[in-house]
Order: structure tokens, then sequence, then C-alpha cells
């Protein structure tokens, strides 16, 4: 007979929290580092490069970076006080970086560059990464500021420019001529990359750029053109002391120039964790956004004082996290803890500084050249035909290459406003949010309306403050089908400063809550076949024709619904959802069925939040009819709540 009752048992452990075994931790842990590891190392190795810096100055980059790439990677996965979002997510340098800092290296030095640029750089980093932190809790009021045409056009204009450092690296000039040598080894670097991403599936698919190096690198080796001769005069231990190269130098210009790049690694980040906590199978919400971003703040600051670079999350490393299933934040801890002994042996930092240029170069092209295509993707969902957005891009790519392609412009301004014009990437980002704040915010119509109540009578923002919920859910209806519990969700963030606050409110409403809620608000929706076959009872459940676009699946012959109707049910067998888009987004009917084939191919995991975004998209849609007096044209989303404020 027992005494006593039973002992509750303690709540399993979040996949998350969990730590594997210590051999597989270490396996999987050296897995990451593989990953992340060119992406890491390119940096360093480019930074060098463009300031004109000796062997043994690179290698001390390449140590330091990779000994704060392991800080950083314990603060994010570990975490401590409000600082890093406790998931599974490696830090590395942004490449985002590499231009400005080389631009400000070259404007404090009058273009000498060399290693007394870096005081100047390493000042801004330390101020940029305090601006981050203590913005992080409020970086909300700034996203705003950053819509896809800026943050498409920063990222392309970026590429772009970038494949300009590749292209040097693979090429050297004699009397004009290119050497038939650097271009081998570039070619065939660049060659061993493709035919890796082609053939190599799952894990050795991500190490298709590490590949490229050891293999360019080592055909340059064997015929003599490449060495290790820095390797045997390094020390086996070494430690970087904080400002090795000297106190640092606080440029405005520069400072100015490191914060807006740390502004877009801020919306770069925010997107990784929403990715990487959907995977893992956690929530995300405003305090794990700004957790993460006040990461990526300290570790930025921390990478200014010990001769490293501005740090975010690594995106390759949270498709690693995907494919592998191991969702644990102490195997990338353990990544972390590699990294910093990796960062303690200068013979290491000598290995890597030893690829020769050409193989460097074809590597950075690929990395490049990828930046480019997310900033493509990103315009792509960018209402071009809106000439304001049209305006805002062609102006500030152009202006970006001009000073790409003409850097001696630069000389024409005073010298504190140079490092503006001495990078490309400075030039067309800051052009693009400036452009953007002219068209889209400059001379907004002070009108607090927000929209209208069933008798037509307008509401103000006031009125939305001062509703109960069953108020604001009756009101705000229209947003959804049928199901209301975001509206009642988002009611609890009342009061809204802005009208911005309340869009927020509705869509972190549906993105934060429960899986199983997610679920049930996407089951809402009719597929695309539905639609197809019942138009008008899918404008009665769609709230709006406009937010649907139905002319689109009008217009489709016996084929095209013949192929739709096929896809919606392979897509419901494969996911158990049906297949939602808001095809206000969609130009043509073509790109409805190409956009179901391409969406089969996803995850189950990465599909659910596709499916969440179209269902946002649409219930943002909704909500441009239901502004008073508002332009239906989803582009100008921002600007249509920005006159409401």
């Amino acid at each position: 007979m027992s005494t006593s009752a039973d002992a509750p048992s303690a709540p399993p452990k979040h996949p998350v929290d969990q730590v594997p075994p210590k051999g597989k931790l270490a396996v999987l842990s050296t897995q990451h580092v593989l990953a992340f590891y060119a992406g890491a190392v390119v940096v360093p190795l480019l930074i060098a490069s463009g300031l004109g810096l000796d062997a043994e100055t690179t290698i001390h980059l390449i140590n330091a970076d990779l000994f704060t790439c392991g800080i950083a990677t314990l603060i994010q996965s570990v975490g401590f006080w409000k600082v890093g979002v406790r998931l599974p997510i490696i830090q590395g340098v942004t490449t985002t970086a590499i231009s400005p800092i080389i631009a400000i290296g070259l404007a404090t030095t009058g273009g000498e560059g060399g290693v007394e640029a870096l005081p100047a750089i390493y000042g801004s980093i330390i101020v940029a990464g305090l601006f981050t932190f203590f913005a992080a809790p409020y970086f909300a009021k700034f996203i705003r500021f950053f819509p896809p045409v800026v943050i498409g056009t920063v990222l392309t204009t970026m590429g772009i420019t970038l494949l300009g450092v590749a292209a040097n690296d693979i090429t050297s000039f004699a009397e004009g001529t290119p050497d038939a040598s650097d271009m081998a080894y570039a070619g065939v670097t660049l060659a061993v990359i493709l035919l890796a991403q082609r053939f190599f599936k799952g894990f050795l698919g991500t190490l298709a750029i590490l590949i490229g190096l050891v293999v360019g690198t080592g055909a340059a080796v064997i015929l003599g053109d490449a060495g290790f001769n820095d390797v045997g005069s390094s020390d086996w231990v070494g430690f970087t002391t904080p400002f090795y190269f000297g106190a640092p130098e606080f440029v405005l210009t520069g400072i100015i120039s490191m914060c807006i790049v740390m502004l877009i690694t801020m919306v770069e980040t925010t997107g990784d964790v929403f990715a990487a906590g959907e995977i893992v199978g956690k929530r995300i919400k405003k305090n794990h956004i700004s957790a993460a971003l006040r990461a990526d703040g300290l570790s930025t600051t921390l990478g200014g004082v010990l001769n490293s670079f501005p740090y975010t999350c690594f995106a390759q490393n949270v498709g690693l996290v995907r494919m592998t299933r191991v969702r644990s934040r102490w195997v990338v801890a353990g990544a972390g803890v590699i990294m910093i002994v990796i960062g303690l042996i200068p013979k290491a930092g000598a290995v890597v500084s030893a690829i020769p240029g050409p193989v460097l170069g074809a590597a950075s092209l690929a990395l490049f050249a990828n930046v480019a295509l997310v900033g493509i993707q990103t315009l792509g969902k960018v209402d071009l035909a809106d000439n304001r957005n049209a305006a805002v891009m062609t102006i500030s790519i152009g202006l970006g290459m001009l000073v790409a392609f003409k850097p001696d412009i630069a000389q024409l301004f005073p010298d504190w406003a140079q490092v503006f014009f001495a990078s490309g990437v400075t030039t067309g980002s800051i052009a693009a949010i400036l452009l953007n704040l002219l068209f889209f915010h400059v001379g907004r119509r002070p009108s607090p309306d927000v929209t209208r109540d069933a008798g037509g009578r307008t509401i103000t923002l006031e009125d939305v403050n001062a509703m109960d919920r069953g108020t604001f859910v009756e009101t705000f209806a229209p947003l959804f089908n049928n199901t209301l519990w975001p509206l009642e969700n988002a009611h609890a963030a009342a009061p809204f400063t802005t009208v911005q606050d309340l869009r927020d409110a509705v869509q972190e409403a549906v993105l934060t809550a429960e899986r199983s809620d997610q679920k049930a608000l996407i089951r809402d929706y009719p597929s695309m076949a539905e639609l197809l076959l019942d138009p008008e009872a899918s404008k009665r459940i769609s709230g709006f024709a406009g937010s649907v676009a139905l002319e689109n699946l009008d217009t489709m012959d016996d084929v095209e619904q013949e192929q739709l109707v096929e896809l919606s049910e392979r897509y419901r067998e494969r996911f158990g959802m049906p297949f939602v888009t808001c095809l206000g987004r969609l130009d043509s009917r073509t790109q409805i069925i190409s956009e179901g084939i391409r969406r089969l191919e996803n995850s189950p995991a990465q599909e659910h939040v596709q499916l969440l975004g179209e269902v946002v998209e649409i219930a943002n849609d909704r909500f441009n009819h239901m502004i008073a007096d508002a332009n239906p044209v989803a582009a100008a989303w921002e600007s249509k709540f920005d006159h409401l404020e």
C-alpha cells in the first residue's frame, strides 16, 4: 500500500532546450561550423583585400572574426537577461557591411587604406552596435521606413556592387590584359561550386562554397601558384586583444553609414527569427525579436572592441536546422565553442588567408550574386506600376551604380561627406531611404480616419481605442472569414498610438498564435479550386472581391482550370490544407499555377509559414478597403496608414 501520492513528473523539456549526448553533440556542432565557415571567413578576407592589408593583419582579422562569432553565437543561443533569443541560431558577420566598411576605411585615409583605416571602422561599428542594442525594443516603429521597395533596392544594389569586389579578386591586370591563370582558377572554383549545388543534396549541398574554396586552393597549391608559408610562421595559440589596432575613432559619417547597415540587418534578423521559431515549434513574440536584436547589437559592439565586424543571424544555418531536424540550441552553442577555439589558433587563420585571390573571388561572386537575387525577389513583391515605387528603385540603383562605376565622384565632395559617396551601396541605401520618405512620408494628410461603421460613420483611432472587445471584433470582422480570435487577441494590445500599431497587432495575433489555432484559421479559407468552381460563393466568403482578383480565375481556359483543380488536390494531399494564396499580388493566370507548383516543393513547416503569410496578405488587402478614401494599391500599404497617424 502506498503511503504517499506519486510525485508529479516534471514536464518534458522543449526540443530546443534538450541537450544531446556528448558524442552526438560534438558531431552536430561541427556540422554547423562547416556550413557556416565559408560565409564567415569570406567577409574579413574581402575587407582585408579592399583595404590592402598585409597577410599578418588578415590572419588576425580572420581569427578575431571566428573568436567573436563564437561569443556572439553563445549570446544568441544561450542568452542572458533580455539578450539572446535562445533558439538554434548561428551568428556571423553580415555581408551587408563589406562595402560600407571598405568605404569608411578608404574615405578616412584619403584612399590609402591599410591598418590606419581600422580605428575609424571599429569606432563606427561600436556605435552602430550600441544603437542596435538600445533601438531593439522600438524597432517596430522603424520598420515602416523599410518597406520591400527599400530593402529590395538596397540588396540589389549591394549584390551588384559587390560583384565588382569579386571581379577585382578574380582578375589581376598586367598591361591591361587579365591573367589567364587567374581566370582558370576562378573558373575551376566556380565550376566546382555549381556542380556541388547541382548534384549534392542535403547537408553536402550547404557546403558548396566551402568545397569550391578547398578544391580551387588545392589546385593552386599543386601547380605552385599558392602556398602556406605563413602557416609555418604563425603561432599555435594567439589571443585577439581589445583595440589591437589602436583606440577607436568616431567619425560621424561612418557611424551613420554603419547604423543604416544595422537597420537593414535588423529586418533580416526579424525574418530569420520567425523562420527559426516556426521550424523548432516556438511561438515568436515581440520580446523574442527584441532579445534577438539586442544580441545582434551587443555582438556588433563586441566586434568593434575585439577587432571584428557587425553580426547578424546566419540564414544558411537556420536552413540546416530545418534539414537535420535537430532543434536543440545547445548544438548551436557547441558550434560557438568550436569557433572560439578555432579563433584562438592563428595557424587556422593563416590557412584561410592562403586562399588565392581568384579562388576567393569566384566563391564571393557566387555569394554576392545570391544577395542580388534576394533583392530582385524582394522587388518582385513591389507594385512598380506605382510611379513612386518605380522612382525610389530606379533612382537609388542608378545613383548606386554611378558611384560604383565612377568612384572618383567622391572627391568632388567635402572630406566629411566623402564616405557617403565612396560606396555604391551606401549611396544607393541612403537614396532609397530618403526617396521613400519623400514619396510616402512627407506631406501626409493629417487625418485620423480609420474606417467606417455599419452606418457609414467615420471612426477615428480614438474611437477604436475606446471600443470594448465585442465592438472591436464586430467592427473589424471583415478582415477574416469566420474566425475572429485574431481580432480578440489584437484588441488586447490596445490602446493603439497609430494605425500602424493597429495593423501590427492584427498581424502578430495571427503569427504568434498556437499552431492548432493557426491551422483552423487557414482551413477557414477556400482553396483556389473552390474559388474557381463557385466564384459567387467565393466573393461572399472573401468579403471584398478585390482581395482575391477573381478575374484571374474567370478567364482561365479549360486546360488551366483542370490544372488548378489537380494542383489543389495534390496540395491538400501533401499538406492537409487548402491551397490559399492572395491573388491580388499575382499578375497572371500562369503565375497562379506556377506559384502552387513551387510551393509543393516546400516542407510542411515552411508551407505553414507561407499559408499564414497569405492569410495576413488577404487581411491586409481587406484592411485597405476599410480605410476611408484609401488607394487600394497593395504596394502603397505603408503610405496609406502613414497619413492616418
